[in-house]
């Protein structure tokens, strides 16, 4: 396995949408799923599971599912973004739109899809009583998640972390006969990445992020 310290796969864990076809050795393929059970959760209840789909049968349904999502997302994610961009931002954009139609259309060419499950029963969700959107229950999922994609980053494997198929989360359900109370966090497509695939990221700079002591306040 390859060495990488943790700052540098964290800080070179891009978004990677094109996937060879190539198959996944069933060791990496373990050691990147076995990652996601080091994951930290409340009470170390892991109220999460992973579904690993390989089989061409169940990735096209999820595929189609996916790429009919995307089809209608890009098109709010293109009228979003300003007319005032730069032209450097707006061309940045638009290789983002570009590499999610690639995924789309390849979805279920991915050799492994990753569908995250949780129980909400298994649970503390302390803030399901605040008058916003809950997020505390994720705590105890996106942990696990992250710990997947850095160690795909680890073993060389490109993957993205995506959301859409959580629309359509009943059919979901069927396709990968998910039993109740468990539904979807997230899927994950994994696979050696076409080109490139990793590298360095753009992000907003921790002084933009991050305040000491007090909201504002300069770290």
């Amino acid at each position: 396995m390859a060495e990488m310290g943790a700052y540098e796969a964290m800080s070179t864990l891009r978004a990677v949408r094109r996937l060879r076809p190539d198959p996944i050795p069933d060791a990496v393929l373990h050691r990147v799923l076995e990652a996601a059970t080091f994951a930290p959760t409340g009470g170390n209840v892991q109220p999460w599971r992973i579904v690993a789909v390989k089989d061409q049968a169940l990735k096209g349904p999820i595929g189609r599912l996916y790429n009919e999502r995307w089809i209608n997302y890009s098109k709010i994610y293109r009228a979003a973004i300003p007319a005032t961009a730069s032209a450097e931002a707006r061309a940045r954009a638009e290789r983002t739109l570009k590499a999610g139609d690639y995924l789309g259309e390849h979805f279920h060419q991915a050799p492994v899809i990753a569908i995250f499950c949780f129980n909400p029963k298994n649970m503390a969700i302390t803030d399901a009583k605040q008058d916003r959107v809950s997020v505390v229950g994720g705590g105890s999922v996106y942990t696990a998640v992250e710990n997947l994609l850095i160690a795909c980053r680890v073993e060389g494997l490109g993957c993205v972390l995506t959301t859409l198929l959580c629309e359509c989360e009943p059919e979901v359900r069927q396709v990968l006969s998910i039993p109740d109370p468990w539904y979807t966090a997230a899927a994950i497509p994994i696979g050696y990445p076409v080109g490139r695939g990793h590298g360095p990221l753009i992000r907003k700079p921790v002084e933009q992020l991050a305040y000491l002591d007090s909201w504002g306040n300069p770290i």
